[in-house]
C-alpha cells in the first residue's frame, strides 16, 4: 500500500513538474514578436514583425548553399505572422506613392538587391505567399553589406524634418528604405 502512495506522489510530482515548465515557457518564442515605431513631424510609421535568429544558418544565398531564405524566393520578412507596416499619412516609399493604411511588407532577396512589396492583404500567418493581384507597390533596395546581427531587426530613424528612414537587418545584411512624408 504505502509503494503505491509513493508511486502516485511521485507521479504527482512530475505532472506539476510538466505543468510548471509549460507554464514557463508557453509564451517562449524562437522569433518572438517585436514592434518598430517613429513619429517624426506629422508622419507616423509603425511596422510589426516577428524576429528570427541566425543561429548558425546561411541566411541569404542560394538553395545550393543551404540558404535559409534563397536569392529569388519569396520572404516574409521575418517569421510567423507576415510583417505590417502602417502610415498614418500618403508617402513615398523610395520613389512609389503609397497612400496612407496598413500594408502587408515582403520581400524577394538578391545577391545585390531586395526587391520590397507592399500588399493590401493583411493578418496572414505563416510562410504563405501573398495574392500578388493585392500588390500595391515594389521598390528595389540595394544590399548593403555591414556588422553582423543575429536577431533580425527593423530600425527606424528620423530623415530630415518630416520622414522617415528604415532599415532592416540580418546576418551581414543591411537594407535602408527611405520614406518620405508626401
Amino acid at each position: 500500500m504505502l509503494k503505491k502512495i509513493l508511486i502516485g506522489i511521485g507521479a504527482l510530482v512530475v505532472l506539476i513538474a510538466a505543468i510548471a515548465g509549460y507554464m514557463i515557457y508557453r509564451g517562449y518564442s524562437l522569433s518572438p514578436q517585436d514592434t518598430a515605431e517613429l513619429t517624426n513631424g506629422d508622419l507616423n510609421v509603425l511596422v510589426e514583425y516577428c524576429q528570427p535568429s541566425v543561429r548558425d544558418r546561411v541566411v541569404f544565398g542560394t538553395e545550393e548553399e543551404g540558404a535559409l531564405q534563397p536569392y529569388g524566393k519569396y520572404w516574409r520578412l521575418g517569421a510567423n505572422e507576415s510583417t505590417e507596416i502602417e502610415f498614418n499619412q500618403n508617402v513615398l516609399l523610395v520613389d512609389k506613392e503609397i497612400e496612407a493604411g496598413r500594408y502587408r511588407m515582403y520581400t524577394v532577396p538578391g545577391e545585390n538587391y531586395f526587391e520590397i512589396i507592399l500588399n493590401s492583404e493583411l493578418g496572414v500567418w505563416g510562410a504563405i505567399e501573398p495574392d500578388k493581384s493585392k500588390d500595391v507597390a515594389s521598390i528595389q533596395v540595394p544590399v548593403k553589406k555591414g556588422e553582423h546581427v543575429e536577431v533580425f531587426t527593423i530600425r527606424l530613424e528620423p530623415l530630415y524634418d518630416t520622414s522617415v528612414k528604415m532599415y532592416l537587418e540580418w546576418s551581414t545584411v543591411q537594407l535602408e528604405v527611405p520614406i518620405i512624408a508626401n
